[in-house]
């Protein structure tokens, strides 16, 4: 019982690993004694990220299919296996549903979705070669669950997909690889920054511990998913949302 969260030397891949939720997993990772890397598109911010953590930094665009390939490409020269990937980077577009258009729809849909699918598959034999069952946590949201005041409806609808996708491919992918997801409500991140700033008091009398989530409640969460706590774990979506969509 001593070890059943023991990470220590897995290999992990952090998507959108530079900011927000994707930083906090990173952070805990590193500090479990797990090899990290963190992905993100800007060369800059993977430097810091990597520098400040302890983690490896690969740049790469996953809205792009040469970006995805890209970045398979980049963990095979360094990794024989991998045993968790976590399909973390997305977006979100926010516009009245009158004009809400047609490219940020697809701009989310593409990030949130479609690249999570296709990274996947394409890291299906490193993640097969684990040298015990490998673990996909996809990152979803409380928004893929419950629908949210803000007109963010390609958001809600790429993380409500995620969530069937997860189900989808644990399915088909068990018992080799365990895929779960994570549904985190509102966190201190990039893409909520501006939310929080006109709308703080409001989010956090929605959420019935009345308080934004800290990096500990998600990192927790994505160790646990990581280690032998949850070998009996696949197709779940485990809420880190303070009780938004359950209370």
């Amino acid at each position: 019982m001593n070890n059943l969260f023991d990470v220590t030397g897995k290999v992990a891949l952090v998507t959108g690993g530079t900011s927000g939720i994707g930083r906090m997993i990173v952070a805990g990772y590193v500090a479990a004694g797990m090899r990290v890397y963190l992905c993100s598109r800007k060369a800059a911010d993977v430097e810091a990220t990597a520098r400040a953590l302890g983690a490896t930094g690969l740049m790469a665009d996953l809205s792009r299919p040469d970006g995805i390939a890209g970045l398979v490409a980049q963990l095979q020269r360094s990794e024989p296996h991998l045993d968790v990937l976590v399909n973390n980077a997305g977006a979100t577009w926010s516009a009245p549903l009158e004009t809400y258009p047609e490219s940020g729809w697809d701009k989310v849909m593409d990030l949130n979705v479609k690249s999570v699918f296709f990274l996947t598959q394409q890291l299906l034999p490193a993640l097969k070669a684990a040298p015990k069952a490998a673990r996909v946590i996809n990152i979803a949201s409380v928004n893929g669950r419950v629908p949210p005041d803000m007109e963010t409806y390609a958001y809600s609808a790429s993380k409500a997909a995620l969530l069937m996708l997860t189900r989808h491919l644990a399915k088909r992918l068990a018992p080799d690889i365990l895929v779960n997801a994570i549904a985190p409500g509102p966190f201190p991140s990039k893409m909520m920054a501006g939310t929080l700033e006109a709308f703080r008091e409001h989010v956090v009398s929605n959420v019935p511990l009345r308080r934004l989530g800290e990096p500990e409640d998600v990192a927790g969460i994505a160790q646990f998913l990581a280690s032998r706590a949850s070998a009996y774990i696949t197709g779940a979506v485990i809420p880190c949302d303070g009780g938004m969509a359950d209370l």
